[in-house]
């Protein structure tokens, strides 16, 4: 079995050549790319040196994890990403998966969980954990591979206030900023989020967020 190759881009040399040894370390792994950021790591990029997975840290102060995801969306959208936080930051978590991200972990993630976030990449392209609600990530990486079928958005009827809701919760925007950008009061808009809870059948933000992808309420691409 060949090596899969890999690019680190973190802004914490020592953080990063740790995470170098470790993942070298692994069966069939090698690091080819190690950058303090995504411009940096794009500076390095060649069409012999293009990793098939990139693990890439949100906050960076040139060029970060957002910036660097968006960039390879549109330059290079076959190189899967796994996110790298400090954080459970849930507009962070769906930001990143908007952008194409393949999985979100944590820096404290352990050894054993690292191989088999990278195994899990390789054999499905995905990888999920219970940080980003389960099977999130899996719905939003089979948005292309379903066939077309009937909507749920048929099926449940939303009014114009409860779309406009909907898609502002697919933003980093806090419930707050969605209240001020609405006019609305910060009860008024957690009644619009329990209502759609109950009317979609999910129970997290995120929940909103698969729900508003797979019926083309936001896009992806």
């Amino acid at each position: 079995m060949k090596n899969i190759s890999l690019a680190i881009v973190d802004d914490h040399k020592l953080f990063r050549d740790g995470l170098a040894e470790l993942i070298n370390g692994f069966s069939n792994y090698q690091v080819v790319i190690e950058a303090d950021n995504g411009q940096d790591f794009i500076h390095q990029l060649n069409a012999s040196n293009v990793p098939e997975i990139v693990l890439l840290d949100l906050n960076m102060k040139q060029m970060d994890g957002f910036e660097t995801a968006a960039w390879l969306k549109e330059h290079h959208p076959d190189i899967k990403i796994l996110a790298l936080s400090m954080y459970e930051n849930e507009n962070a978590i769906i930001r990143m998966l908007r952008l194409g991200v393949r999985g979100y972990v944590l820096k404290d993630i352990r050894k054993q969980e690292l191989e088999q976030a990278l195994s899990s990449l390789v054999s499905k392209g995905y990888y999920y954990t219970e940080l980003v609600t389960g099977k999130l990530i899996h719905a939003l990486n089979s948005l292309h591979e379903e066939k077309p079928g009937p909507s749920l958005r048929e099926l449940v009827s939303l009014n114009q206030r409860e779309t406009e809701f909907l898609k502002l919760a697919c933003t980093e925007l806090t419930y707050k900023d969605i209240a001020d950008k609405m006019c609305l009061s910060i009860h008024t808009i957690d009644g619009y989020r329990d209502v759609l809870f109950e009317k979609l059948n999910v129970k997290s933000r995120v929940g909103l967020v698969v729900y508003a992808i797979k019926n083309k309420i936001v896009l992806i691409d």
